[in-house]
């Protein structure tokens, strides 16, 4: 009831009727159940959001007095929607555009321009532009340990003394029982699970073979220092990423700034190719076949170099030697573009 004389009170400021269905009931014993019957009076336009009973002792709230403690029921917002009105705040919906209609020259200039046709972009990516978990080098820490050196290099060791140096090796105990070891136990079997599982996606894509690749990256690492010595920095476009290709450019532009001229000689056959890391970028999770693939590599070379002024004078080097000379490149290709082949998109130095 107490919310009933509310409405009238609002109402009556509002100089608008309040029409109820039903005559106001006599008060009932329990408090909650008048207020909920009150509310079931109101007109079915009207609408009431946000109350809340609580223990609450204002003369300005509606609220019951009685025995027990006082409840009042807070009204927090109190919409009334009475023969058909619309409360200010509600917005006017824009009339749909009809169908028959054409649409006038300032709608379609918003969108496309008259005479323009809509052509669909296609943007490939060539290359992630940067090299994925770089190589570098851990902290040895092996499984066994043992002071004495393994039997099979004292071929005249006896029988007994071989015993002895067996017996020697123990656990590592760094290794095996240590929260940093077991740390390192776990990142090195994550990492050697990366690089065969990369690997297996690219002998699955391309048919790779460790022989045929180490080939054709020992054929590029020379075409790349060969065209680096003579300058040639648009050859080098074709078997470099863009961000390489921008690096090396750099790189002889400080080169011609002390030197006017180079001399560089790679003996063939090299000592030593292997692969340190291999590794897939994804670009969709949903399809592994969108993806490149990074292997980085290490040469270990015999070159001969020689560096000239320019009066034709050596200044750097002596190409009557041979340097040994140790290299880490990160070779890149795509898994998805046709016809796709390895180029060179870093090196590391460590």
């Amino acid at each position: 009831m107490a919310l009933a004389r509310l409405g009238h009170a609002v109402t009556g400021r509002l100089r608008r009727p309040l029409h109820l269905l039903h005559p106001p009931p006599p008060p009932l014993t329990d408090h909650h159940a008048s207020v909920a019957h009150s509310f079931a009076l109101i007109h079915a336009s009207t609408r009431a959001r946000g109350f809340a009973s609580s223990p609450y002792n204002a003369g300005g709230v509606i609220g019951y007095r009685g025995r027990s403690p006082v409840y009042t029921v807070k009204v927090l917002e109190l919409l009334f929607q009475i023969n058909h009105t619309r409360s200010m705040s509600t917005a006017a919906q824009a009339e749909p555009p009809s169908l028959s209609k054409a649409p006038t020259p300032s709608q379609t200039s918003s969108k496309v321009p008259l005479g323009a046709l809509k052509v669909g972009m296609k943007v490939v990516m060539m290359s992630p532009g940067f090299v994925y978990e770089p190589y570098s080098i851990r902290e040895p820490i092996p499984f066994w340990k043992s002071s004495l050196p393994f039997p099979n290099t004292d071929p005249s060791a006896s029988f007994q003394d071989r015993i002895v140096r067996v017996s020697s090796f123990k656990l590592n105990t760094k290794r095996w029982f240590t929260p940093s070891g077991w740390r390192r136990t776990k990142e090195d079997v994550i990492l050697e699970m990366k690089n065969a599982y990369a690997v297996s996606r690219l002998r699955k894509k391309t048919g790779y073979t460790k022989k045929e690749f180490y080939d054709q990256a020992f054929k590029i690492y020379k075409e790349v220092n060969t065209l680096m010595a003579r300058g040639d920095t648009s050859s080098l476009r074709k078997i470099l990423t863009e961000r390489m290709h921008s690096t090396i450019k750099n790189e002889l532009k400080k080169r011609q700034s002390m030197w006017s001229s180079v001399h560089w000689e790679l003996v063939e056959p090299a000592v030593c190719i292997r692969t340190l890391r291999a590794r897939m970028i994804g670009l969709d999770k949903n399809d592994l076949d969108k993806a490149f693939i990074q292997l980085t590599l290490e040469f270990v070379t015999k070159q001969k170099f020689e560096a000239y002024n320019t009066k034709g004078e050596v200044v750097s080097g002596d190409k009557s030697k041979e340097v040994l000379v140790k290299d880490i490149w990160v070779f890149e290709r795509s898994l998805f573009h046709p016809g796709a082949y390895w180029r060179v998109c870093g090196r590391i130095t460590l």
